[in-house]
């Protein structure tokens, strides 16, 4: 490849693979990278070359060859001072880990990669894309609460930098959401999860907008619109967006290769060919990662109920709730033998440390802190926008940390962290203020919302497994909401009475009985 011995050549040849894989053509942007990586000399160029060629081996499913590829990015990368490239090969070395089942390695590379990118301080479109890749990473891992946050981060870079929305609509993480869901019983919450990306896809048609979506995209919309199907719901597609079309894109991204298939059995049964859908199942292969592994086996059981054998359906689908049961009980394991809060305490916090005064974010729960929070308010508050701030303040956490020490109060402190992230309306922001005080902003919203997040909270901390990590210690929360006013020459005389006013109400909160 003569033609790349020139530097701007070699640019130029990053820039187009980068958009290769974009539109899911990882195949050809490989060989572009191939031939970068036998010209370069540059120690940019290549690091920038070698993460690239791991994101397109993840596209393709070439699982046999991930760790050499992270082996040689990392080498690449270690002694670049530039925290996107970490950041971004740390997202994509999650995803290989995953892949791979090695999740403790898996959940160290999520941290990595989130206070890596975190730290970026000039973000661009390429920091935006090592916040995709994070999202899907926790996508893949079922931390779901964490992928929108991610990808929400990913959205508001990429429209600072000029990329489309359509780019990062990511239908594939709230479709992993909505089948998880169904997968342990709640068929009404994966339903009301699949509508709402169908509504997407329509709000991007109606915006004519819709030419703009990402190949893989496009599959996950149309996977998203057969499970519906296959669950009896019924569908008011525009013309031309039928989930069998749209299950014909994807090129050669592998993940949108597995949602064919098992698109193709969700039609079968929503069709009345339950046979069909059986024969199908026991002929596809996809990977476990995809959809999970209890996918096919809740496919299984719908098709065999739609065929009338319904002892085996029965089978099937307590086959496929102990699947989806093993996954959670095994990153419960992850966390519990301290893989998150193991590095928070050492690396991360001398990290933060080095960093102090001008870092944004909480090294322990890995939330935005109380500087972040307070120049977001700022920000959305000049905008002019509506807004409501709730505080959150823990109950039973000091009864944690003197029966149980303090490790495990910053266990507690993580685990409530995540919950509260996982019960957020998309677009919300959350912080952990100080202490066991967490802070939510619901933009463009008014009360009755914030009580509807407010019962959401409550009843997630409420249900909570606490007795399995600090027995006999329960937690709960007191919430109070309260909203901004307009902006304009007394705005931050705004935001102080606004927090002030949603601390009263969090102390009413807590002085308020509760039941048993």
């Amino acid at each position: 490849m003569g033609w790349l011995d020139r530097v701007e050549d070699q640019v130029d040849a990053l820039t187009k693979a980068r958009a290769l894989q974009e539109v899911s053509r990882s195949t050809e942007a490989y060989g572009l990278l191939d031939g970068v990586l036998r010209a370069t000399r540059d120690p940019n160029a290549r690091a920038d070359a070698l993460v690239q060629r791991l994101s397109a081996l993840i596209n393709l499913g070439r699982t046999a060859e991930y760790t050499r590829a992270i082996e040689e990015a990392s080498a690449a990368v270690r002694d670049l001072a530039e925290p996107y490239l970490h950041g971004h090969l740390n997202a994509l070395a999650a995803l290989a880990a995953h892949h791979q089942g090695a999740l403790d390695r898996c959940v160290t590379h999520l941290v990595k990669a989130a206070r890596a990118l975190g730290a970026v301080e000039d973000p661009d479109r390429d920091t935006a894309w090592g916040w995709h890749d994070l999202a899907m990473a926790y996508s893949y891992l079922s931390f779901h609460g964490y992928a929108l946050g991610a990808i929400e981060r990913a959205r508001q870079l990429g429209t600072a930098a000029g990329i489309p929305e359509e780019t990062f609509a990511a239908p594939g993480i709230r479709l992993r959401n909505a089948v998880a869901l169904d997968h342990t019983g709640d068929s009404d919450g994966c339903l009301r999860v699949l509508r709402d990306v169908g509504g997407d896809l329509g709000r991007f048609v109606t915006a004519g907008r819709a030419d703009r979506l990402r190949p893989s995209s496009l599959a996950a919309y149309g996977y998203a619109a057969a499970r519906r199907c296959a669950l009896g719901d019924d569908l008011d597609l525009a013309p031309g967006l039928a989930p069998a079309r749209l299950l014909d894109y994807g090129a050669d991204s592998a993940r949108a290769r597995d949602m064919r298939q098992l698109g193709q059995v969700c039609l079968a049964i929503a069709s009345g060919r339950p046979i069909e859908a059986v024969t199908r199942l026991d002929t596809v292969q996809v990977s476990a990662e995809t959809l999970g592994a209890a996918e096919p086996a809740r496919l299984r059981s719908m098709a065999l109920g739609r065929a009338g054998d319904h002892a085996a359906a029965h089978r099937a689908d307590r086959l496929a709730f102990r699947l989806a049961a093993q996954r959670h009980d095994r990153l419960r394991d992850v966390y519990i033998d301290g893989i998150a809060a193991r590095i928070d305490h050492e690396e991360m916090r001398r990290e933060a440390a080095r960093f102090e005064g001008e870092a944004l974010t909480d090294p322990l729960t890995g939330l935005p802190n109380r500087r972040r929070l307070e120049r977001y308010i700022a920000a959305v508050v000049a905008r002019g926008e509506r807004v409501v701030i709730g505080v959150c303040d823990l109950d039973g956490f000091k009864a944690v940390n003197t029966r149980h020490g303090h490790h495990s109060g910053d266990l507690v402190l993580q685990r409530v962290a995540g919950v509260i992230n996982r019960v957020m309306r998309r677009g919300d922001f959350v912080a952990r203020y100080g202490g066991d005080e967490f802070v939510v902003v619901l933009p463009e919203a008014g009360m009755a919302e914030a009580a509807e997040v407010a019962r959401r909270i409550d009843a997630a901390v409420r249900t909570e497994d606490w007795e399995s990590l600090v027995p006999g210690t329960p937690v709960g929360v007191s919430i109070g909401f309260a909203e901004v006013g307009a902006g304009g020459p007394g705005q931050r005389d705004a935001l102080g009475a606004a927090f002030e006013a949603a601390d009263r109400e969090m102390l009413r909160a807590k002085a308020r009985p509760r039941s048993a």
